[in-house]
């Protein structure tokens, strides 16, 4: 008898995603092919910019779409590099209820249509996602800073493929 490897579980056992406070997620592409967008390095003292492909455009619009979508989910901040997505966001205790996961697994799902519009077949994002419950202000400052300085630090980051 042929058992599958188990995967590795990524969310925390008995925890509700819908429970009010912030979380920061970060989505990656497919086999972290860079379709998103690309990162130019500023010159001197201009910062870095990201500039956002067909795809990346798609991924920005249903982003704004979640606070309508769901509600309780505030975006708080996010950028969109190459081959992932960071995002901090708020769930609220408004009704309805609705968790981050539900939130990540609609943007997923309506972003890989949209973009199956212009490729058919293409699988856009690994299975899964990050996620980090945030742990107060301190916490939630570092990573809206992150967030921030992530374009700069493109070159140097864990995602990082060269273009």
């Amino acid at each position: 008898m042929d058992l599958l490897p188990s995967r590795k579980r990524t969310r925390l056992i008995d925890y509700d995603y819908a429970t009010p406070g912030a979380y920061f997620v970060t989505i990656c592409t497919a086999e972290r092919k860079p379709l998103l967008s690309t990162v130019v390095v500023g010159q001197g003292l201009a910062p870095a910019a990201v500039r956002l492909s067909a795809y990346g455009r798609i991924v920005q619009a249903q982003l704004a779409e979640i606070p309508q979508r769901f509600p309780n989910i505030q975006l708080d901040h996010f950028v969109i590099m190459p081959n992932h997505i960071h995002i901090l966001m708020t769930v609220t205790d408004a009704p309805p209820h609705s968790s981050v996961i539900d939130a990540v697994r609609t943007l997923k799902s309506l972003t890989t249509r949209a973009c199956r519009l212009h490729t058919p077949d293409h699988k856009l994002f690994q299975s899964s996602f990050y996620d980090h419950i945030i742990r107060g202000k301190e916490d939630y400052d570092a990573i809206w800073t992150y967030i921030d300085n992530n374009p700069a630090r493109w070159a140097m980051d864990r995602f990082y493929i060269c273009e």
